[in-house]
Order: C-alpha cells, then structure tokens, then sequence
C-alpha cells in the first residue's frame, strides 16, 4: 500500500467531499490491540493541529492515573477513508503517535519506539528496512446468537478451492476491500490446516508496513463478521492442526540498493546480510517472548507444525528458524518463520532490526547453514551442528529476555518493563488455572 503525502488542506478538502463525518484516531497499545479514539468530523482542526488528548492510564501498558494526559499526533500520511459507510456518513482513519504534555514523544508508544530503532539504523547509514508480512488466520462460524463458536468454515487444506474452500467468498471479499484501500494484494489461498486462510501483500518500508498489518487485522475481522463468521488471528486455537504464523520477510537498503545483494559473495548474500543473520540467531531465544507473546504462541512452537522450534538457518530447507528465499536481487531478503499474528508488529519489528543490527555493529558470523530436517536430527546431532531450541514456554521466553540488553534497549525501559509485568501476570493465571486435559487425565485416575 503506497502512502500518499497529504496536506492538512487536502485532508479538509477530501473529508468535506467524501462526506466524513466521523474520525477514529488509531494507535496500538504494548499489547498489540488496536485503541482509537473516535470523535466527529467537527474535531477535525484540532485533530491536524495535534491538540486531541486522551487518558493514557486507560491504556494497558501506559501511565498511571496521576499522569494520564496524552496527546494524538497523527501521521497525515495514514489519512484512510473506510469503504464502509455507516447511517450516518463515512468513516476516516488516522493513525497517531502518542506524545506527553511537554511535546516529547511518549517512551510506551511501541509506533514511536520504532522510529527510535530506524533512527539508530540510519546512523549507521541504511535508509530503509523493508519487512514483507505473511500473516494467517482462522475463520470460525458464529452462532445464531452471533457468538463464537470452535466450529470451522471448512475442512479445506492447502491451496484448496470452492466448493472445500467455504472461505473463498469472505476472503475475496476481504482481498476486495483491502485494494479499495490500497493495498498490493499478492497472493490469497487457503493454508494447510482447515479453516486457515493467508492474504500476502507487497512489502513497504517497516513502519508502513506494521500500519498495514493493523489495517488488515481490522478489515479481516470486519469482513468476516459480514458473513457470519469470526476471524481469529490466535497463534494456535486447535489441538492438532497447524497454527498460525506471520512469516517475516525482511531487508535492508543503502538508498535503491538492497544492502543485502552481493553478485560476487556466497549465495549471492553480501557481508551485511550475514552479519544481520547473525544478529538474529544470537538474539533468538530473547526476542521469542516478544515475537511469540502468548501463553497460547508455544503451543504452534512444537515439531510436527511446520512451525520452527530450533535456532538455525537455510537456504531452502524449512524446518530452521530463519530462511533465505531464492530470489535475489532486489528481492534479497531473509525470512523468520517465528513470529506469530498475536505479535505487537511495532514492537516485534523494533527488536528484530536491532538484533540484525547488532550483528552488522559486532560484525557477527552466523553458524553454518542447516541444510537438512532438523526435525529428524536426534539431541546429539543437533547439538554437534550448534543448533539451540527456542523457549518452550512463555515463561522460559521470559527468562531469555531479561537477559538479553540489546533485545530489552530495543523496547526502552517503559515498554520493557510493563510488557514484562503484564506478561508475568498473564503466565501466572495460565499456570493456575485447571484444563480440560488435566481434568480427563487425573480426575478418575488419582
């Protein structure tokens, strides 16, 4: 989705053409959950003229009560009108940043976090980090309630098509609807687990990319709810099947050049692309908890799943965490097949480019590449091929990342500290509660 650079007086103009008649300023919390404040197009000048405050001790991860006051400075570039229209006129969008009173930007903002993670990468002279998402998700029928229900639209498989696919209708109506506002749809297909969908659009420089993701998540959700069924970007809702993930492709720039191309180096990779690899398997184990961060991220993170559980890379084998797709060129990238769709992508790709770049600023090597199933290897062999395993649990991942300074310099301080207790608080409940699974294994038996 190309961004257009929009004035105040063309976003006036537009709104009073288009008939908007209501704004919802959005901006995402350390969770990941998109927040917005919705005001009438009334608001319109203080919105542009950065004056619209909000209470930030409302916001998970934000502020305390004695320091609330926030305010919304929107990003003109993100002007969106919905192509859905409600009864009483059109719906716009502007994505914000968050800044205190005093006009400083607001440490807990995971936006604002990552444009302090661009600007240490253009200090060592990259201008653009380029991320192409793949994200998954599940649809599931609603009731006649319109509750939601663990009964799946389909029980399609790979790259299946109508009359299987039951989804094709709701998710060509979301790739419709995703190019009505601007987005470079290019792929939909129905994924390997039944009821699993996945719609790939164009890479975009990272920032604009993780709006993008957000904007998706919305449209998905809107649209399903359309045909009667609920779309769920959880990393794993059902025992058995494959769970969802949100592969990311990613690459660095010197201007029109991908920095990380070289025609003359090992798979065509240059030294800077080595480096950032490196980078990424050192800082693995730490970065899981915020890349995978849910109780439920570690039940799609087990062998069997197509999902990566070792810490290791290839250039076409599957099974590693990190994979080098063949295209070269401009389209040189590495893909981590990690990250799941419950991730904060603001934040998720804030310490996935610091880790990278730590790796570029140390001039790291990266272990040799793993060429063969992982998944067949017993202990021992991967042990002698330096192959690590990435935390089994939320709690483990916890552990990695407090140990980790550049991953927790990544986050700041604020952000780091209260996605720590949020996700300890989070890790104690689901440890005290009592499944299903326990229920039919010890009840009769004990």
């Amino acid at each position: 989705m190309t961004k257009t650079s929009n004035t105040v007086a063309e976003i006036k103009e537009i709104a009073k053409k288009e008939n908007v008649r209501f704004l919802r300023l959005m901006f995402t919390d350390i969770l990941g959950v998109i927040k917005n404040v919705e005001v009438p197009i009334s608001q319109l000048d203080k919105v542009l003229d950065n004056k619209m405050m909000f209470d930030g001790s409302s916001i998970e991860g934000f502020v305390r009560i004695e320091e609330s006051d926030m305010y919304l400075y929107p990003d003109l570039s993100t002007w969106m009108i919905f192509p859905w229209e409600s009864e009483h006129g059109k719906v716009a969008r502007l994505i914000c940043d968050i800044y205190n009173p005093d006009g400083t930007p607001f440490a807990g903002d995971p936006r604002g976090n990552l444009k302090r993670a661009l600007a240490d990468m253009e200090s060592l002279g990259f201008t653009s980090f380029n991320l192409g998402p793949e994200p998954e998700f599940f649809l599931f029928k609603l009731s006649e309630h319109g509750e939601i229900t663990t009964d799946l639209n389909d029980q399609g498989g790979y790259f299946d098509f109508a009359p299987t696919d039951l989804g094709e209708n709701c998710r060509r109506d979301i790739v419709l609807e995703l190019e009505s506002l601007g987005f470079e749809v290019e792929a939909s297909h129905h994924e390997v687990a039944p009821g699993q969908h996945e719609i790939d659009f164009k890479y975009a420089n990272v920032l604009e990319a993780c709006d993008n993701i957000q904007t998706f998540k919305l449209v998905v959700k809107t649209i399903a709810r359309k045909h009667g069924l609920h779309a769920t970007f959880m990393p794993k809702p059902l025992y058995g099947i494959n769970g969802s993930g949100m592969h990311c492709n990613m690459s660095l720039f010197k201007g029109d050049d991908n920095a990380f191309y070289d025609p003359e180096n090992d798979m065509e990779l240059s030294t800077t692309a080595y480096q950032f690899l490196a980078g990424l398997l050192e800082h693995a184990r730490a970065y899981t908890a915020i890349c995978n961060p849910t109780v439920n991220s570690y039940k799609r993170l087990v062998p069997g799943y197509e999902a990566p559980v070792y810490v290791a890379w290839s250039g076409r084998n599957r099974s590693p965490l990190i994979r080098v797709p063949e295209s070269r060129g401009l389209s040189t990238r590495l893909e981590l097949r990690s990250v799941d769709p419950s991730a904060n992508p603001y934040l998720a790709m804030a310490v996935l480019l610091q880790a990278g770049l730590d790796g570029v600023k140390r001039e790291l090597t990266p272990t040799p590449a793993v060429n063969s199933n992982i998944y067949v290897m017993n202990e021992d062999e991967r042990t002698a091929a330096k192959i690590s395993d990435l935390p089994s649990t939320l709690h483990n991942a916890l552990k990695e990342l407090r140990k980790d300074e550049v991953v927790k310099e990544a986050l700041g301080e604020h952000i780091f500290n209260n996605f720590l207790i949020s996700k300890r608080f989070e890790w104690d409940a689901y440890k005290q509660s009592v499944s299903e699974w326990e229920r039919k294994q010890y009840l009769e038996l004990y």
